[in-house]
């Protein structure tokens, strides 16, 4: 497990983009339609991903994994998913809670291979 991204949900897109592009200095690096932008953090590969989308979990961590359909299978009767696995452009999705009710996502490119 990697950490891809640092995910924040936003309210409004185009605001928020504002903001961290004009307030932070931080620079676009891609799109997915009109509901995802990553920022590219300054002097980091980690990306900051914003999105309006799934305002009801919390902001935190996208992990890359080799396969988010075997770490399912490997850890839902330990896990709490909050989202199963769903297809998304690049691959495979979910979100889990830690034991502090924090949600992580984890994240596979299957589709880019």
């Amino acid at each position: 497990m990697k950490l891809a991204f640092l995910y924040h949900p936003v309210k409004n897109l185009e605001e928020s983009l504002e903001f961290y592009r004009e307030t932070l200095g931080f620079e676009e690096a891609w799109r997915e339609g009109e509901h995802t932008v990553a920022l590219k953090l300054p002097n980091s590969d980690i990306q900051l991903l914003i999105e309006n989308d799934e305002l009801e979990f919390s902001a935190g961590g996208v992990f890359l994994v080799d396969s988010v359909d075997a770490f399912f299978r490997e850890n839902n009767d330990k896990l709490e998913f909050v989202k199963e696995p769903v297809d998304i452009p690049p691959g495979r999705y979910a979100i889990y809670k830690d034991n502090s009710g924090n949600h992580l996502r984890i994240i596979d490119f299957s589709k880019q291979k």
